[in-house]
């Protein structure tokens, strides 16, 4: 399984695809957080020739999701969203989008809602949902083989803000709790920024 980040300057926002190559000889991908272009994500994947099985979002805040109804509609694949943060998608006041602009930016319903120790699947590899609350309600982490998608929860040199709508100081910091009993070499994939390991990560924060 390989991971490549797919930045292209929204909000500084990182955009991730997963490839995973299957028993079929199909190039199976996932994109996490569509905040750049559907355009380049297709491109980008065309590139590796890879069939996008579907999309994960981290957590449902704007700027991870600005792309998001333009990639399913392109490609037909599903979206998937924790069950505590799929009411954000649509609301352009809990998905923040309204605190910094005027309009609205609002995407349709997810097609699949997650929990807390989902196994997903992907070509021939395995991903695991951990429920990171404290960003928002609904922030999850995606652990594979020696890496994780931390999100907004953990970034290189400190934590997400936990101010905005479904947020929770407290929350927030079991849950890095909670990454602290991961192992320490893993590499992790966050929503801003750098990627690193998750031991140093930790030490910044801890």
């Amino acid at each position: 399984m390989t991971v490549h980040n797919l930045y292209y300057g929204s909000w500084l926002s990182n955009c991730y695809a997963i490839i995973s190559r299957g028993e079929d000889g199909i190039n199976h991908a996932a994109i996490i957080d569509p905040s750049s272009p559907a355009d380049k994500i297709c491109e980008f994947l065309d590139s590796q020739g890879a069939r996008l099985d579907m999309i994960f979002l981290t957590h449902g805040h704007f700027d991870h999701i600005m792309s998001l109804d333009d990639l399913r509609e392109r490609t037909g694949a599903p979206i998937y969203v924790h069950t505590e943060d799929a009411e954000l998608l649509g609301d352009s006041h809990k998905n923040a989008y309204s605190l910094f602009f005027s309009g609205r930016l609002e995407a349709h319903n997810a097609d699949g809602l997650l929990h807390d120790g989902d196994i997903l699947t992907l070509g021939n590899e395995k991903l695991k949902v951990i429920h990171l609350p404290g960003h928002t309600e609904g922030s999850i982490g995606l652990l594979g083989d020696g890496f994780i998608l931390t999100g907004d929860t953990l970034f290189d040199r400190g934590v997400g803000r936990s101010d905005l709508y479904g947020g929770d100081e407290m929350k927030l910091y079991a849950s890095i709790g909670r990454l602290k009993e991961l192992e320490p070499s893993l590499k992790i994939y966050p929503g801003h920024g750098k990627s690193t390991t998750l031991g140093r990560a930790l030490e910044a924060v801890l």
